[in-house]
């Protein structure tokens, strides 16, 4: 079950880069960012409100837990995400955020000592050289060409505070309900976004209110919000930051299908070899899960 969470939690994360990227004319990032969590608390409260008032308590105890999680998790991250894709390519994107896998394994070492088995080291570095194949398109000169610029250290900045947000997840308090959780955590994430979209509409940036940037807050906020995040958190706390973040890699493959789906792109004998190492490196990382040590 936390597998299928996994898979699902990257369609949906994956879905989320493609329409931002398609809108990110009509939606500023801080406007994204704000109206994404703001309709995703709307419908996480008609469903979590009442956990939330009943732990308020437990809650109340773990506030700095929760405080640093929305921070980090819901404020930082996606903001920082929307703000690289007005500048970066999609090819730069994906090669930076490919590597959370990795930053994840050093931020629960550093943090909590944990460590990737042999087998499992072995699966993460392969599933990597299954999104380097697709993203250099089986040539390596397109990897030493590509040429880095201010969104891609955005991007960079987005992948180290989401390592540490699921490494972090580790200190999930025990009996918090999840919606309470998520409720808590969105909360905190749409304090901090507040003034900074009030900013951004203050210095002449708005959103375009149009058919399609309706379409994008509602599907970003109920698959890549709502259902993304708790999907996430079930599978981390089950799974632990080390096995769950080598999904991160199945990011590439559904960005690739989405976009031969959608965007009428060409499916190569390099995706298919692509995607071929990325399931395998998965597997391989995640065998034998439960006799590994969390």
């Amino acid at each position: 079950m936390p597998y299928l969470l996994l898979i699902l939690t990257t369609l949906f994360w994956s879905g989320n880069v493609v329409v931002s990227r398609g809108m990110h004319a009509e939606l500023p990032p801080f406007s994204l960012s704000f109206w994404r969590w703001a309709v995703a608390l709307l419908i996480l409260s008609c469903f979590g409100l009442r956990h939330l008032l009943a732990q308020r308590k437990l809650a109340f105890c773990h506030r700095k837990f929760i405080i640093l999680q929305g921070i980090v998790g819901v404020a930082g991250n996606n903001t920082f995400i929307y703000m690289a894709i007005q500048t970066t390519t999609a090819i730069n994107a994906v090669l930076v955020t490919s590597c959370i896998p990795v930053i994840i394994v050093l931020m629960s070492w550093g943090m909590y000592n944990d460590r990737l088995s042999f087998r499992q080291g072995l699966g993460v570095a392969t599933s990597l050289s299954g999104v380097l194949l697709i993203i250099s398109r089986g040539e390596l000169s397109t990897l030493l060409q590509l040429e880095f610029n201010r969104g891609d250290i955005l991007v960079f900045i987005a992948a180290i505070l989401w390592a540490f947000y699921s490494a972090n997840l580790k200190k999930y308090p025990k009996g918090l309900h999840p919606l309470a959780y998520q409720m808590g955590i969105v909360l905190v994430g749409l304090t901090i976004l507040l003034p900074l979209y009030l900013l951004e509409m203050y210095s002449g940036k708005t959103m375009t209110l149009s058919m399609g940037s309706i379409v994008t807050i509602t599907y970003v906020a109920l698959f890549a919000s709502v259902l993304a995040f708790i999907f996430w958190n079930r599978a981390v706390t089950i799974l632990g930051a080390n096995i769950a973040g080598s999904f991160i890699h199945l990011m590439p493959v559904f960005g690739t299908i989405l976009a031969v789906l959608f965007l009428g792109e060409t499916l190569t004998p390099n995706h298919i070899k692509a995607i071929f190492l990325i399931f395998g490196g998965i597997l391989m990382t995640t065998f034998r899960v439960g006799k590994s040590k969390r």
